[in-house]
């Protein structure tokens, strides 16, 4: 598909700067644009791109003042970053969308499924269960007995839904994830053996939830491990069971999250965070990566790092001390030394 600087203006609400005329057809990076691309510039440390770019079509925000001539077309808008991600989103919407329900896809006769649906090949749709209007349940999905899949959904390819889990409306479910797989609970009955105990409860998504690619959500021991509304979790996550993710928290990458641990709406957390069992995070906490949680966070919209995690401020303030280590270690070991001399010296 091919569109003109004054039709994405238009769409965007930005002002061109340049010929309106110009056409685009693909997008790209601005430091690999070419021509009939669109590209954008939103973080300053890729300006220089901006000058030398192939692109035919640049966003940038309406307050950036270049400090050369630009040969790119540019619309300017008041976020680029989010005007480009609104252009994104309507390139994905115009792509052909699979319908109808594949003759390898086996759905149990008690499933009900809606209207205006895709049913990948070797899917299975499992008894009780339901997949609401508009979905796409891609080839090799698993869904268990007494699930539900709500309207406008994307389950891909190789998810597995457990029995009795609940998925809300316009959720996305990457590859390979696990959405009701069992809590890690085992009652140790000596030295060596440990007595499984049955997980008995669910795991429940409220509505435009997105789970990424390989992610394991345990359902509960008893009652439901439940992802809150507008929820965003990135690939290789750990939420373990009776966990409870309040609305719109974003998580990265490699993030796990043990038993019972209940964390605040609106909360941020980097690659690699660890949360302990049985804690509370307060609504608004961001956590850097790779930092550590053991102990409940009360403070709504504090900013933590390290581990065990402290105050951003703290942290920073205290890796100045780290890198002094060891000329620290190096200096007291001297004043040691000359101490000792001196104490040879006085007997």
């Amino acid at each position: 598909m091919e569109f003109d600087a004054a039709t994405i203006a238009r769409f965007l609400q930005g002002e061109i700067e340049g010929d309106p005329g110009t056409t685009v057809n693909t997008i790209a990076k601005i430091e690999e644009g070419h021509p009939g691309a669109l590209s954008f510039l939103a973080n300053p440390k890729y300006e220089q791109f901006l000058y030398t770019t192939g692109s035919s079509i640049v966003l940038v925000n309406k307050s950036f003042v270049p400090s050369a001539r630009v040969e790119a077309t540019m619309i300017r808008v008041e976020d680029a970053y989010e005007a480009f991600a609104s252009l994104l989103r309507l390139v994905d919407q115009a792509r052909p969308r699979k319908k109808g329900i594949h003759p390898t896809a086996v759905i149990e006769k008690s499933a009900s499924v809606g209207a205006d649906i895709y049913i990948g090949p070797y899917a299975y749709i499992g008894e009780n269960s339901s997949v609401g209007e508009g979905s796409l349940v891609y080839p090799h999905v698993f869904i268990g007995d007494n699930a539900k899949v709500g309207k406008n959904c994307t389950i891909n390819p190789g998810v597995k839904i457990y029995h009795d889990c609940i998925i809300g409306n316009n959720c996305v479910i990457h590859a390979g994830s696990v959405i009701g797989s069992d809590g890690f609970g085992f009652a140790p009955q000596s030295e060596s053996e440990f007595m499984k105990i049955p997980q008995l409860g669910n795991v429940v998504l409220e509505d435009n939830v997105e789970i990424g690619a390989n992610v394991a959500i345990d359902r509960a021991t008893m009652g439901s491990t439940i992802i809150r509304k507008g929820v965003k979790l990135d690939n290789l996550i750990q939420i373990a069971h009776n966990v409870e993710i309040g609305e719109n928290t974003v998580m990265a990458g490699q993030t796990g999250i043990a038993g019972s641990t209940k964390v605040g709406k609106n909360c941020m957390f980097a690659g690699q965070v660890g949360i302990a069992g049985h804690l509370k995070i307060a609504d608004g906490v961001k956590i850097g990566a790779q930092s550590g949680i053991h102990s409940d966070v009360k403070q709504e919209n504090s900013v933590l790092l390290g581990y065990p995690a402290i105050d951003h401020r703290d942290f920073a303030r205290s890796s100045i001390v780290f890198k002094q280590l060891p000329e620290m270690s190096r200096k007291l070991r001297e004043l040691e030394r000359q101490l000792e001399l001196l104490r040879k010296q006085a007997e």
